[in-house]
């Protein structure tokens, strides 16, 4: 199979679950009193997302039980006890998860875009983000608790779902903690970047594992496929806001660097001797020009920094799939091996 065969199964798959998970989404997520309130937590859910992490979800639950991609109704799923599941309640509560962590982030780093709209703090106030934020988080665990699987498997769920949470506040206070440091080892960015984003791909496909009542090991390795996927996602999105038009990544190409973001790439760099807080003269993304930008990047290229973050997002990506050699053969596992191949390609 070629690699535009394979992502295109990829994409129709993602564009299949896309379809089920926004459909879930008005139904779990109405607009309701107060209308501002709500509105504003479905405001970033509506300005678009290819629903990765909820894709990998159900693919997930698919794997683990050899269903055939799009072969059950992810409302009443079968587990492995003979008990329906709804497996799409936990793919919206991952996806939720998601955005609450996007509409945060945006305004502890003061970003005025996401997905090429006003981030929500913009399109309303800070304080009605705060809030819609805080409604996504609690939202998230409402619905997990109503998913229907043996109550057992949904504490163990939850308790993922609390860790990841808290794991992925770690990683955020690190990230910024780095802002600070010029002497940042390597490990230490990737064991940011596990906790940052990665963990939320690790319960993303384990999530449906422990409610399907999996066993141990089968839950480790769907959740260390979503670890290595997802630093890997996380690495080659960092080699991207550097390499892709502003246009197409719906903000500011190379605001990571402006802002002076520790990634891999500059870690290299640095390494090389490069003078990282030299290679642009902004103070803001919006300030800092396209010709700034292309300048910025030849000398990462030039030393190589931006293919060691490529090759290192290549080796991740080759890990990750090494991890679901445990689940049995089927179409819905070859199709997450062909994801965790398109995060790196055309994940953004």
């Amino acid at each position: 199979m070629t690699s535009e065969t394979k992502e295109a199964r990829v994409l129709e798959a993602i564009r299949e679950r896309r379809e089920l998970v926004n459909a879930a989404i008005d139904e779990e997520l109405p607009v309701q009193e107060p209308e501002r309130l709500y509105e504003a937590t479905r405001y970033i859910l509506e300005a678009g997302g290819k629903r990765l992490r909820p894709t990998v979800t159900t693919l997930a639950a698919e794997a683990v039980t050899g269903t055939e991609p799009m072969g059950a109704d992810f409302r009443a799923f079968p587990s492995l006890g003979g008990d329906d599941v709804d497996v799409m309640r936990a793919a919206v509560a991952i996806e939720v998860i998601q955005s609450f962590t996007l509409i945060h982030d945006d305004i502890m780093d003061e970003d005025d875009l996401r997905r090429g709209v006003p981030a929500v703090h913009e399109a309303y106030d800070v304080s009605t983000a705060i809030l819609a934020g805080d409604t996504l988080y609690s939202k998230a665990f409402e619905f997990m608790t109503e998913t229907g699987a043996d109550p057992q498997h949904g504490l163990e769920a939850m308790r993922m779902l609390a860790s990841t949470c808290t794991e992925i506040c770690e990683g955020q206070a690190l990230d910024v903690a780095f802002e600070s440091r010029d002497d940042i080892l390597p490990e230490e960015y990737l064991e940011m970047v596990e906790l940052k984003t990665a963990v939320l791909y690790g319960a993303s496909a384990a999530t449906p594992a422990l409610l399907l009542g999996a066993d141990e090991d089968v839950v480790d390795a769907l959740y260390q496929y979503g670890i290595d996927s997802g630093r890997a996602f996380q690495i080659q999105d960092d080699v991207l806001d550097l390499t892709v038009p502003s246009e197409e990544l719906g903000k500011q190409r190379g605001s990571d660097l402006v802002e002076g973001k520790e990634t891999l790439i500059t870690l290299h760099a640095r390494q090389q001797g490069v003078d990282v807080d030299d290679l642009v003269d902004a103070d803001t993304p919006a300030e800092v020009t396209e010709a700034a930008i292309d300048d910025a990047v030849a000398a990462l290229e030039e030393v190589g920094s931006i293919e060691y973050a490529r090759d290192t997002a290549e080796d991740l990506t080759a890990r990750s799939k090494e991890h679901l050699e445990l689940l049995p053969e089927s179409g819905s596992r070859s199709l997450l091996e062909d994801l965790a191949d398109y995060l790196i390609v055309r994940g953004y």
